[in-house]
């Protein structure tokens, strides 16, 4: 991958998902589309190990080889699973350049109650394909997609043939890792509401939103768009309209070269801070510092409420 590392003034885009709506956000921002381990044409030296901590470990991993210690301006999307990783690593505030934060239905309560039906979903699902053109049939068959374009895009990575059986089978194994499966989801609400950047949640029905997160709508703590007329994947099903929702997102919020930068002296100051108070973040008197610390530093580098985090005013001024 070759990355024009004196584009400073881009933002960046972190998508855990996708395919088609990557060629439409380019037009506006740079795209880095995540491989997870065990589930594109990256490899590991454990493709089982999705554990909530390693998969974090990954994405921050890819992000520091691309850009150092100076990361442009990015916004984490993440779609599922992949929204749950985007959470955490959010949550984790390691990127001190995050201007944002996009996830794509999953909710903890609908997710967590889902997990004991998993195994059985899995094991229903067609195993083997003649050709990744019947794997693309039976996904939007099956509605697993509707868009039939989208999944000539993302099918064909998910699939690896199998030599001894002479067919298509499903790369990553899912079905044997359900160890981690809980750890994705468990508490994943809250630390959504906890990251201090502006935040997009979009849904593909209202049934989907728990009560911690219907509370944290009602107090305006994230901006919530149903998707309608979409299955589970709604960046595929409706490419066009999720890239028109995430581009409002980033006009609405001023963030990047098509809003504000966030600015290399911001960057730097609150890298310090994170090193320093990393191990305090987490209780309440450490996240009050933590707003406290960034209105200040706002202050300081001449920027505006909503240059750096649009909620900070809402939560101390």
């Amino acid at each position: 991958m070759s990355i024009q590392r004196e584009k400073k003034d881009q933002l960046y885009f972190v998508c855990m998902e996708g395919a088609i709506l990557a060629g439409i956000i380019k037009e506006k921002a740079r795209v880095v589309a995540m491989d997870f381990r065990g589930h594109g044409k990256s490899s590991s030296e454990n493709d089982l190990d999705l554990s909530v901590e390693t998969m974090c470990n990954d994405v921050l991993a890819v992000i520091k080889t691309m850009f150092g210690d100076s990361p442009p301006a990015i916004v984490l999307v993440g779609h599922s699973m992949g929204g749950s990783v985007a959470v955490h690593v959010a949550a984790k505030r390691a990127l001190p350049s995050l201007a944002g934060l996009v996830v794509v239905d999953v909710v903890e309560g609908t997710a967590m109650a889902s997990l004991i039906h998993m195994q059985k979903i899995l094991s229903n699902r067609m195993q083997h394909f003649p050709s990744i053109e019947k794997a693309i049939e039976w996904s939007v068959k099956a509605g697993s997609l509707r868009n039939v374009d989208s999944a000539r895009v993302s099918i064909p990575s998910t699939l690896t043939y199998d030599d001894s059986k002479k067919c298509y089978t499903y790369r990553a194994k899912l079905e044997q890792t359900e160890q981690y499966w809980k750890s994705w989801y468990e508490g994943l609400s809250e630390k959504f509401l906890s990251c201090p950047v502006p935040k997009l949640l979009l849904l593909a029905g209202t049934d989907r939103l728990d009560r911690t997160l219907t509370i944290g709508q009602m107090q305006g703590k994230f901006q919530m768009v149903v998707v309608r007329h979409t299955g589970h994947a709604i960046q595929e099903d409706v490419p066009d309209e999720f890239s028109n929702l995430i581009l409002n997102f980033i006009s609405r919020n001023r963030i990047g070269p098509h809003g504000v930068e966030v600015s290399i002296k911001f960057q730097s100051r609150y890298r310090d801070f994170v090193n320093r108070s990393s191990s305090n973040l987490q209780t309440d008197t450490g996240e009050k510092d933590h707003l406290q610390f960034l209105l200040q530093l706002r202050n300081e580098v001449g920027m505006t409420s909503k240059d750096v985090v649009p909620n900070i005013a809402v939560a101390l001024e």
